[in-house]
């Protein structure tokens, strides 16, 4: 701190009079492109969608690490930017996400599916390790869908995490009062269990959320809605099983997905570019974006601030 403060004096006094201004926050930078394979003036935007999806992030603080943009912000940017250039004729996206918010679920696809309809140009959803819950709801916006062979899909649902901390509170002699204007106020506080009544009408949220993904499916994998229910009761799938249900397309690598961008869009030569901050890392179309919350202990944290905190969420995510 000392140092610091040392440096502020040097630089006033080295100025004289005028004032010196030290901006002590990162800064986020617009979006460059990027060609990570291939060339050609014709271009196939490779998107991620990686990690929990939420539209929160953190704030920013001294010594913290760069800030990040949300990931429903993110696709929104990159899509943006995908639709002011003619030249980008398919959009590949990458997911690998377990799912997240529904409402962030939800905006995600509402964004990808907007985009391609107004650019009117072919796009393909590839799943990594996992695109579970509203992973795989993302992907449905997809004109094709196509799975690595050992991708894991499905967990089609919703669930809500609370948790009933009663016990703890007695223990450590505290007891909590809530002052409220109805009986239904403090539904879903962790200081008391759950009555009857207040299960019921979560129960109700949640049977309306699921059953909007599952029209979704039927309508986006044509797929009736009784065969959809059949199978989409949370359970995940292999590449294999995806496919056989109807939920994928294609089962294949990247090098087939962007063999199929080219093709889709009528082109023989095309590079694959991504959008990235200055002084971001690509090398090529295996290297991923900035996950929203880099690291695993930070991805724990994540879900963490997701089940607790703010009180019950409802979540698009595969939670085993």
């Amino acid at each position: 701190m000392r140092t610091l403060a040392a440096f502020v004096v040097a630089m006033v006094l080295l100025q004289g009079c005028s004032l010196v201004t030290i901006d002590l926050q990162p800064r986020i930078r617009p979006l460059e492109e990027e060609t990570v394979e291939g060339k050609g003036k014709a271009k196939i935007l490779l998107m991620d969608v990686s990690g929990v999806l939420s539209d929160e992030t953190g704030g920013l603080a001294l010594g913290s690490p760069p800030p990040r943009v949300p990931i429903v912000a993110r696709v929104r940017e990159e899509l943006q930017k995908a639709e002011e250039d003619d030249n980008v004729k398919a959009l590949i996206v990458r997911i690998n996400s377990p799912g997240g918010t529904i409402t962030a679920s939800d905006l995600i696809y509402r964004e990808i599916d907007t985009f391609k309809t107004r650019r009117k140009i072919p796009v393909i959803a590839v799943t990594m390790d996992v695109a579970a819950s509203g992973g795989y709801y993302a992907a449905l916006a997809a004109d094709t869908i196509v799975a690595l062979p050992t991708s894991v899909t499905g967990s089609i649902g919703v669930i809500m995490l609370t948790v009933n901390a009663k016990g703890l509170m007695e223990k450590i002699g505290v007891a909590p009062l809530a002052i409220k204007s109805g009986e239904m106020k403090d539904a879903g506080s962790p200081f008391r269990p759950l009555t009857a009544e207040e299960r019921a009408v979560f129960q109700s949220v949640i049977d309306q959320m699921y059953g909007r993904f599952v029209t979704l499916i039927a309508r986006s994998r044509k797929i009736p809605e009784d065969s959809v229910r059949t199978f989409a009761d949370g359970r995940i799938y292999t590449a294999e099983q995806a496919k056989a249900l109807g939920l994928v397309d294609e089962i294949g690598y990247m090098d087939d997905v962007v063999k199929a961008a080219r093709k889709a869009a009528g082109v023989e030569e095309a590079r694959v570019i991504m959008y990235q901050r200055p002084k971001d890392y690509r090398a090529n179309f295996y290297s991923t974006a900035p996950a929203p919350v880099p690291g695993l202990e930070s991805s724990l944290q994540q879900l963490t601030a997701l089940v607790s905190g703010s009180g019950p969420r409802f979540l698009y995510l595969w939670w085993p």
